[in-house]
């Protein structure tokens, strides 16, 4: 069997050693006699599972005892309606950082409960940049101020915590989440879809501070409500359990690596391999302001678009996949996630210049 270099943005390379545990225990789990899918939610077996999937990432992210870690459904994008239906807390505004296409969907999905007061934008620079945290107007009677940690489309990721004072910093971190260590302290709620660092399509992550919850709006479906979630240890209703499963797995491997420690150096290795060859040729360009560069989605064009089929065709000959960039965008996109080895890069370098070679 060869398994390809897939730079897909999600749902995203796992490790393999990951695949091979899950693969081995598909039929009977430690003993069980069963699938982890087959497992009752509300069975010692399973409860041992998301016990121990919480606790690790507890550990990797060093949240706080007085933070609540959920495990939901819906993604990214129920949490975009989810997050004000649970954190609006009697106000009537949130702040929200525009970024690019993720930011704009959390915008537009808020303003069906609040007033959005979109504090600053990177929208006059074709979403290249983060806007400086000393142009934001923020609002000092907002709810909370919401940001997309990392455009998974765009390509730009805050290198920062931005300061807000004390009104709650929320998160979307569906994309750069465990990629680097980060002070959860810092934030009122963390949300991410699982499928990018974490493990398959249909778990979502959250962090809420305590403090935060319990005064959700009224009209909050129960499944979505934060405290009802926490009250019942994320057993409301039957979880993505398998999703949650594979995390638990991805957890232990993080950790047997060095934990984020050991991910931020490795992703910067990677990022900066990739980012020093398009720096050095005219025939590929990144878009992206350096300093706000992601280290886990590289956006990168063709000098002739032309061109871009036959390099897709090239690269997938090569055993490398998922290069082609979103349909709103285009061009190309290399997705770098922890599960990409950096022989897959050095892989893409070399034939980014043998392409080049040939047709430049």
């Amino acid at each position: 069997m060869t398994r390809v270099f897939n730079f897909s943005a999600g749902p995203a390379a796992l490790p393999e050693s990951v695949l091979q545990t899950a693969a081995a225990e598909m039929l009977d789990w430690h003993g069980s006699g069963m699938s982890v899918m087959e497992m009752s939610h509300r069975g010692k077996e399973f409860i041992s599972i998301a016990d121990e999937a919480q606790a690790l990432l507890r550990e990797l992210l060093a949240v706080p005892a007085h933070y609540k870690v959920l495990f939901m459904q819906g993604g990214a994008l129920a949490e975009n309606a989810i997050v004000p239906m649970n954190m609006l807390r009697g106000k009537t505004a949130a702040d929200y950082i525009d970024t690019g296409e993720w930011s704009k969907k959390s915008i537009k999905e808020a303003q069906k409960y609040c007033t959005v007061n979109v504090a600053a934008s990177a929208k006059a620079g074709g979403y290249t940049s983060i806007p400086p945290r000393a142009e934001w107007a923020l609002n000092p009677d907002a709810a909370y101020v919401h940001i997309c940690s990392n455009e998974t489309i765009g390509g730009v990721e805050y290198h920062f915590t931005p300061d807000v004072g004390s009104v709650p910093l929320v998160a979307d971190m569906s994309s750069d989440i465990l990629s680097r260590p980060i002070d959860v302290s810092r934030y009122g709620l963390i949300y991410g879809g699982a499928q990018k660092n974490i493990g398959p399509a249909g778990l979502t992550i959250v962090i809420v501070r305590d403090d935060l919850i319990g005064q959700a709006l009224p009209a909050t479906p129960s499944a979505f409500d934060y405290k009802t979630v926490a009250d019942n240890d994320s057993m409301f209703n039957t979880p993505p359990t398998y999703a949650i499963y594979i995390a638990g797995l991805v957890f232990q491997w993080i950790k047997a690596q060095g934990g984020l420690a050991a991910m931020a150096t490795h992703n910067a290795a990677k990022a900066a391999l990739l980012y020093d060859f398009l720096d050095t040729t005219s025939f590929y360009s990144c878009p992206v302001a350096r300093d706000c560069r992601s280290l886990m989605n590289v956006p990168f064009r063709l000098k002739d678009e032309k061109l871009d089929e036959a390099f897709l065709k090239g690269a997938k000959e090569r055993g490398m996949v998922q290069l082609k960039g979103h349909r709103s965008v285009g061009g190309m996109r290399a997705s770098i996630y922890n599960a990409m080895p950096l022989e897959g890069v050095k892989t893409l370098v070399a034939f980014m210049k043998e392409f080049e070679a040939q047709h430049g």
